[in-house]
């Protein structure tokens, strides 16, 4: 008689394996725990900073190196993306409607104005300077709305290459956080009362715990102004990217009906043609991303409900280290996906955009408040 084995103990047998991605996901988690612990050690270094940083120094530390490029990139990708995305539907808690409308029209038309003028002037610098790829276009994102939620958000729409991804991130982030340092020292020679700082703030530095450290030192009138005027500009995420995704679906509409000629070529090779283009317009339909992506719609739900006053304290709190702590694993993600010397070929462009792209929202913001102070 032959006997079966159990199916356990076949896999058991055969070997069973983890999934692919739970070896990159594994180091995500440990890439958090030591950010959290760097921001322990060092309260000044944002969470959010101390990921991309760690993502980075995984991806060149002799060892862990292989690591990051090998078993455990799937992990990671996962995580730069999906993760991200939970990460952005979260962020939608800290927005309520009645806290912008308490902020009055010049203030939230002086935000509109800000954005306007750092993402059109960055993305047309980014272009002019020949940089690769997406690069212009998530720079001029992350530094216009809301930092790496904001680039992770319009690559999932725009299919951008990783390393524009990673790279984009590591040049906000480092803005940033050095801004935490700079602006403070900036408020009384611009003079600045700490309710105006904070406005400013709030409409200059790209992340909002950049914003909060920032923010904090001129005093709580500072951080409360701060973070509204922040929010409001996170506001401006979901139209942006609803936007973007109508423009890639026209571009691809333009790739599959453009080009096409009037000219016959005969009837066998005319209808082989035909069939082939009908069949790449049906992949290229697949690839279309919807009009607004499920995530955005997430982060417009979240900020309804947040809207309602319906949710407690301690719920609100545990979502925001819920998101902090999904952007941080996202964030590390996408740090170890920067590869230093290939950064070093553009890296003096995209340090001079960046450069030129934080003289823009800074001059921007400062006349927009001194007009609506």
């Amino acid at each position: 008689m032959t006997l079966t084995a159990a199916p356990g103990r076949a896999r058991q047998a055969a070997g069973w394996r983890p999934p692919a991605t739970s070896y990159g996901l594994g180091l995500a988690v440990a890439g958090v725990a030591a950010a959290w612990g760097v921001h322990r050690l060092l309260p000044a270094v944002p969470l959010l900073t101390a990921a991309v940083v760690l993502g980075i120094v995984a991806a060149h530390l002799p060892g862990a190196r292989g690591l990051v490029r090998g078993v455990c990139r799937a992990g990671l990708s996962l995580a730069g993306k999906r993760l991200m995305r939970l990460g952005i539907v979260l962020l939608g808690l800290k927005l309520s409607l009645n806290d912008v409308l308490g902020l009055g029209w010049a203030t939230v038309a002086m935000v509109l104005g800000v954005v306007a003028a750092t993402f059109c002037g960055t993305w047309w610098l980014g272009r002019r300077m020949g940089l690769r790829g997406d690069q212009p276009l998530l720079i001029a994102t992350g530094y216009s709305i809301c930092g790496a939620s904001a680039i992770g958000a319009v690559s999932e729409v725009s299919d951008s290459d990783e390393r524009d991804v990673a790279t984009s991130v590591a040049l906000v982030t480092l803005c940033g956080t050095l801004a935490i340092a700079v602006l403070p020292l900036l408020q009384h020679p611009l003079g600045l009362g700490d309710a105006a700082f904070g406005r400013w703030v709030g409409a200059s530095v790209h992340d909002v715990g950049q914003v909060v450290a920032t923010a904090q030192t001129a005093g709580p009138a500072a951080l409360g102004d701060a973070v509204l005027v922040k929010l409001v500009r996170v506001a401006l995420l979901a139209p942006l990217v609803a936007v973007l995704a109508t423009s890639v679906r026209a571009r691809g509409r333009v790739k599959r009906t453009g080009g096409s000629g009037g000219q016959e070529i005969g009837g066998q090779e005319a209808g082989g043609q035909e069939a082939g283009n009908q069949q790449a317009g049906g992949q290229e339909a697949k690839r279309r991303p919807p009009l607004v992506p499920l995530f955005v719609l997430g982060f417009l739900a979240m900020t309804a409900l947040r809207s309602t006053d319906v949710l407690s304290t301690a719920v609100l709190d545990t979502a925001a280290t819920a998101q902090e702590l999904l952007l941080a694993a996202a964030l590390f993600g996408l740090g170890s996906a920067v590869h230093l010397p290939s950064l070093t070929r553009t890296g003096a462009r995209v340090a001079a955009l960046g450069l030129c792209a934080w003289v823009v929202i800074a001059g921007a913001s400062y006349g927009g408040v001194l007009l609506t102070t």
